[in-house]
């Protein structure tokens, strides 16, 4: 008879005061491999952090560990994202600082991280060096954790818990900000620590999965059932919408050429990021910016939304003006539409959803202003759009990962801008969601509003793009019109 890992008997758990499991029971195997599926909200996540220990329940989670195994006898959980501190023990950073010199000198390299976390589990360094190279992550071992994208923390996640070899390892969206490459040595890897005896709960609705996930279990009203690899109940589509009026008014533009980048050039230090960069985006363009984790995507994008102080030193015009030629930083944000990984991160942990999308009008991080009448009917009309009125008053930081992401692209697009930049705006979502937000994205580009969209996964892109910018280690591998190439 197999022996279980965990079992769960008439478990009770809530979220924010709302109950989410009532009476649950399941029993995990040592050896089984499950992937817990669910739309957003259903209580995946908080379901994996009871059983690491992490939040209060009522019911019983036994957990019963092999004393005779060599790996580590713990659940060991990777949450969505890496959060970190400085070298002063603070963590409020604000989204401009990785660009910013002194930042990087108080903030710990990845080799200092995972140093510390190696001699607090008295591991051994040399083993960490294998995953390291498996993940492409070797070259950054040196970065401070401030500078490293969203991909790039991600994989120091996966690293440190790989390295640590759990008897029990669950890990919320594995393969979030990750290329495809680096998806694939991550499932590699994931073979290699399920032969070894580690027991692995992955939390995903991703398609792409280890051979080792051979039990699978969906999170539906407060239930939790076992499914068949193929068997996966997502809730009918929504219907779709008609988007907001204000949104259907073609965005003002005043040049016919919005970036236009020749000869540009970043480095850090004897680094250079960024090689010899020569690009056009046209008013109503709708582009696929792809590239592997460390390619220079984020420094790419960092230029375009005024962040980056070297934009200066460059040959770079936005919205038909030289950089450093008078405008301001709020000159160029008040024509962008921006959401990313890590504006998510850096953002106001005191806002609330409405003071969130409303923050969008003032391109802030957070709500510092008081909006005018017509500005709050808009949002108001947006948080309807996007199902988040029971919502509105919370925390943003209190909602589900989907509900903040979808807080998030309402924010993005409340001022109708000139250009939208969406930089993985699908993390976190659920299939139903992404498959809402892609019908939104490609109905405001029919009225002409100009796109950057960074994404890994081909099956999470809007029908609207047209062309595609492939950069590797820094400079344009490919340029490409995908309308014609299909």
């Amino acid at each position: 008879m197999a022996q279980p890992i965990v079992h769960i008997t008439n478990l009770d758990l809530k979220y924010q005061h709302r109950l989410i499991f009532q009476d649950l029971n399941w029993t995990i195997n040592r050896h089984e491999n499950w992937l817990l599926r669910g739309i957003s909200g259903s209580g995946k996540t908080s379901l994996a952090k009871a059983i690491a220990g992490l939040v209060r329940f009522q019911g019983n989670i036994e957990l019963n560990f092999d004393s005779q195994s060599s790996l580590a006898p713990i659940v060991y959980y990777v949450a969505n994202w890496y959060q970190f501190k400085d070298l002063e023990g603070q963590s409020n950073f604000y989204y401009q600082q990785r660009y910013n010199k002194q930042s990087t000198e108080t903030t710990a390299t990845v080799r200092f991280e995972l140093e510390t976390y190696g001699q607090k589990h008295q591991l051994q360094f040399s083993e960490v060096e294998k995953l390291l190279a498996a993940l492409g992550f070797a070259d950054l071992i040196d970065s401070t954790l401030i500078q490293l994208s969203s991909g790039e923390h991600k994989k120091l996640q996966l690293v440190s818990a790989l390295w640590l070899k759990p008897q029990l390892l669950i890990i919320d969206q594995p393969y979030n900000g990750l290329d495809k490459l680096s998806r694939q040595n991550l499932n590699r890897l994931f073979e290699e620590i399920t032969a070894a005896g580690t027991t692995l709960i992955l939390i995903s609705n991703d398609k792409e999965l280890p051979a080792a996930i051979h039990r699978f279990a969906e999170v539906r009203d407060g239930k939790l059932t076992e499914v068949s690899a193929d068997e996966y109940t997502l809730e009918s589509e929504t219907e779709s919408k008609p988007i907001p009026e204000f949104l259907s008014e073609a965005p003002v533009s005043s040049t016919g050429s919005i970036i236009k980048m020749a000869g540009v050039n970043i480095s850090y230090g004897e680094k250079q990021v960024l090689k010899n960069i020569n690009w056009e985006v046209k008013s109503g363009e709708k582009w696929l910016l792809q590239g592997p984790n460390g390619s220079g995507k984020s420094t790419l994008l960092s230029l375009i939304t005024g962040d980056h102080p070297q934009a200066y030193a460059n040959d770079l015009h936005l919205f038909g003006n030289k950089r450093g030629s008078g405008e301001s930083i709020w000159d160029i944000k008040k024509r962008i539409g921006l959401i990313s990984p890590e504006l998510h991160w850096y953002f106001d942990p005191l806002a609330t959803v409405k003071q969130s999308i409303l923050s969008g009008f003032f391109d802030s991080s957070g709500l510092f202003r008081e909006p005018d009448y017509t500005r709050k009917t808009q949002a108001a009309e947006l948080i309807s759009y996007f199902g988040l009125t029971e919502y509105q008053d919370n925390l943003l930081n209190q909602l589900p990962l989907g509900k903040q992401r979808l807080a998030f692209l309402a924010r993005t697009i409340i001022k109708n801008p000139e250009l939208l930049i969406l930089d993985e705006p699908c993390q976190g979502l659920d299939q139903q969601q992404t498959q809402y937000f892609n019908k939104l994205v490609d109905e405001l580009c029919k009225n002409g509003t100009t796109l950057i969209y960074v994404g890994h996964f081909e099956s999470q892109l809007p029908a609207c793009i047209e062309k595609r910018i492939l950069l590797e280690n820094g400079e344009v591998k490919s340029v490409e019109n995908i309308l014609e190439s299909v």
